[in-house]
């Protein structure tokens, strides 16, 4: 039996009544392989002896003695609070919602405590801890696994729980990978993986156990991308072999508005456009990712290629993740297409009832060509006469059921999906591995390199001078913080907003901008910033994709150390967008560690955002370039692509080297994959590119900043 197929409830477990599983089914778990695959978050260490004056070295684990307690606070807030003691420090338990303790701790017995500490109001204290009777501690001694938790269940249970259902299931489980790829990795079997990952033997025994698991985890993740990669290149060879026509050259409709351009096509957009009108002119739906750094032109690139879908009778549809950001693909469309004879209509959630049923109407019987908006395109009710393309910008910053929402209004709608993230090789070829991927590598002429300064705090008066400097010459400036309002300890768009207007420049007039603004109040604000008629912008992130507004030329980034890299290059992408220098400003805290200035540093010496996400990734770690959780993305267990981007390639050369030479998995060494994907799929119906549906429960992942990791 495989691990997934354990569809036995957990009530099974001894000690898992109806009340605990209700509880557990907060935290996805429901059957027994949902709980063996809820893995720790974190191991902890209690085999050494960790004193309380070594606080600030990590978690604290020791034998103390309780000298006195007493109650504090009022009410609910109110908690026990205990004195502990070891050979030379002193410090405080605080009970938090554990008045049960009050019954458990004894004055003068000896504990083992295990927990992290920290110094506040003048004492040393901890509020999450662990403590046992130092002469019954039998988890002292121990690797002790530690679980993400939800409300009413805690480590002991939880510990508990996993033990009880991994002596009573995991002795019968079968290995998922073949024997030659375990014996060539050093893989442990599942059942031992299983036992020490959750209650590890040995530090040596626990890094065992995560290198199997997450390489089998990758391994199946790799499995399913590169069976759809070789199907897709397969129907492509075919159709080569059968000699029918690709027609790569520029259409009629594509050349009236190349001729309407007061500037040449790059090198990059000229290739970029014939490999879409190759696809296009395919009988397989196109299935195309176009990268390129902020301010390539891959706008202008993805409007040719809908002007080819509407040459072809169809229509195409150009998705984005902000009403910001559509609205202006919509008035673009229409500044740039509208005179070629062409019907573009915006849609976004907040189109008034009267006017949104006209719309839908035209969009129906195909008198709308083009129509931008956000996720209100794939709403029920929205129907198209003959969806050919489907432009997702942004694509990082939409889930895949969205994406597959959007393309299922069409049959066979050819994809473009664009993204100024730049994604290292290994995961392009991981998450887009069936898709082809062409990148604008040059800028448009005349563009002039922004010039980007490193400021401390302290001198952001320097700052403020430079950028008065230029607004009196008659640019435009971003402020840009990294909250709406409310910072205690540091800066806040919507009082910065007032403070720049009143104290630091109040000749200029200054506006704010963020997510929570009423999207035709925001409309307003950015049309008066184009026109020139507001000066400053005092922003969120929220001006970090797409806005393009050629006069402005300062991008001041308060708190820059607070923002990751690939947040900042495509930031500091909002100037430079005219034939004047621009200028970038990142303001970061006097007190900042040296590590943190050599992130910033990475800014200062390079614009290039492909080396920008390449120098993230070995600067930031692994997870700290995850973060930004989104619906509809896939959850993995235990793998994070990025920091385990070693072990991906070996998986990938791997897999690439069975399906070459038994694509169907006919072998008997072969054959234990195709009964786990038959049996116990890892991650069930997911589809990595989007063409066809996929389950509810899982869904594809995205890289850089937009990574969901379940555990470590």
């Amino acid at each position: 039996m495989f691990l997934r197929s354990l569809s036995v409830p957990v009530t099974e477990i001894s000690g898992i009544g109806a009340s605990a599983s209700q509880k557990l089914t907060r935290l996805g778990i429901h059957t027994i392989a949902d709980l063996l695959l809820h893995y720790p978050r974190d191991w902890e260490d209690r085999e050494k002896i960790v004193p309380l004056k070594d606080y600030r070295s990590g978690k604290i684990c020791t034998v103390v003695t309780v000298f006195a307690r007493e109650w504090i606070g009022f009410g609910k807030m109110r908690a026990l609070k205990i004195y502990i003691e070891d050979e030379n420090t002193q410090a405080a338990l605080v009970c938090f919602n554990r008045p049960w303790m009050d019954k458990q701790i004894v004055t003068g017995q000896k504990y083992m405590v295990c927990g992290r500490f920290y110094y506040k109001y003048g004492e040393l204290q901890s509020s999450a801890f662990e403590i046992e009777v130092a002469s019954l501690g039998a988890s002292f001694g121990k690797i002790l696994p530690v679980y993400p938790l939800t409300a009413g269940i805690l480590q002991n249970n939880m510990r508990r729980f996993i033990s009880s259902a991994i002596k009573k299931y995991v002795n019968e489980l079968e290995n998922e990978l073949p024997n030659e790829i375990m014996e060539k990795e050093s893989l442990l079997s599942k059942t031992q993986a299983l036992n020490e990952i959750h209650f590890p033997t040995s530090a040596d025994m626990l890094e065992k156990a995560k290198k199997t698991l997450v390489y089998e985890e990758l391994f199946y993740m790799e499995v399913m991308v590169l069976r759809r990669a070789i199907e897709r290149k397969s129907k492509i060879k075919l159709e080569l072999a059968n000699n029918e026509s690709k027609n790569e050259n520029i259409s009629q409709l594509q050349q009236s508005l190349i001729e309407r351009l007061s500037f040449s096509l790059t090198t990059g957009q000229k290739e970029a456009v014939k490999e879409i009108n190759r696809d296009m002119s395919s009988n397989i739906p196109m299935a195309r990712l176009l990268q390129g750094d902020v301010g390539c032109g891959k706008t202008l690139v993805s409007f040719l290629a809908a002007l080819r879908a509407v040459e072809e009778k169809g229509q195409a549809a150009i998705m984005a993740p902000t009403e910001l950001l559509a609205r202006q693909h919509a008035e673009n469309a229409a500044r740039l297409l509208e005179p070629l004879g062409i019907n573009i209509a915006f849609l976004t959630g907040n189109i008034k009832a009267q006017g949104r049923k006209e719309l839908l109407k035209n969009l129906a019987d195909g008198t709308i060509n083009i129509i931008a908006g956000t996720h209100a395109l794939f709403s029920k009710d929205v129907e198209y006469k003959n969806l050919k393309l489907v432009v997702i910008d942004e694509q990082h910053r939409f889930g895949v059921t969205q994406r597959s929402l959007i393309m299922d209004k069409g049959q066979s709608a050819g994809l473009l999906m664009m993204s100024a993230t730049p994604i290292p090789r290994t995961l392009a070829l991981t998450v887009f591995g069936d898709m082809d991927v062409t990148v604008i590598k040059d800028m448009p002429a005349g563009r002039k390199p922004v010039i980007t300064h490193l400021a401390k705090e302290s001198n952001e008066q320097k700052v403020y001078d430079f950028v008065r400097k230029e607004l009196e010459k008659g640019r435009q400036a971003y402020f840009v913080y990294p909250l709406i309002e409310g910072g205690d300890e540091i800066k806040d768009a919507v009082s910065m907003a007032h403070r720049l207007g009143k104290e630091i420049f109040p000749k200029q007039k200054t506006a704010l901008i963020h997510s929570k603004i009423p999207e035709d109040e925001k409309k307003q604000i950015m049309d008066d910033f184009r026109k020139g008629k507001i000066k400053i912008l005092a922003a969120t992130s929220v001006v970090e994709v797409g806005v393009d507004v050629p006069n402005a030329a300062c991008m001041v980034i308060e708190h820059a150390e607070r923002f990751g890299l690939s947040a900042l290059h495509q930031l500091r992408g909002r100037v430079g967008r005219g034939e004047e220098q621009s200028y970038c400003f990142l303001v970061y805290s006097d007190d900042l560690t040296e590590e943190g200035k050599t992130r910033l540093k990475v800014m200062l010496e390079n614009n290039d955002g492909f080396v920008i996400a390449e120098e993230d990734l070995k600067l930031r770690g692994p997870g700290q370039i995850a973060g930004t959780e989104q619906s509809g993305y896939l959850v993995l267990g235990i793998a994070d692509p990025i920091r385990d981007m070693e072990t991906l390639e070996k998986a990938r050369n791997d897999v690439f080297s069975i399906l070459e030479n038994d694509p169907d998995l006919l072998l008997e060494n072969n054959r234990v994959i195709a009964r786990v994907l038959e049996q116990a799929s890892p991650f069930g119906e997911v589809v990595f590119q989007n063409l066809t549906p996929i389950s509810s429960k899982k869904a594809l992942f995205v890289v850089n900043d937009f990574l969901k990791i379940k555990s470590l």
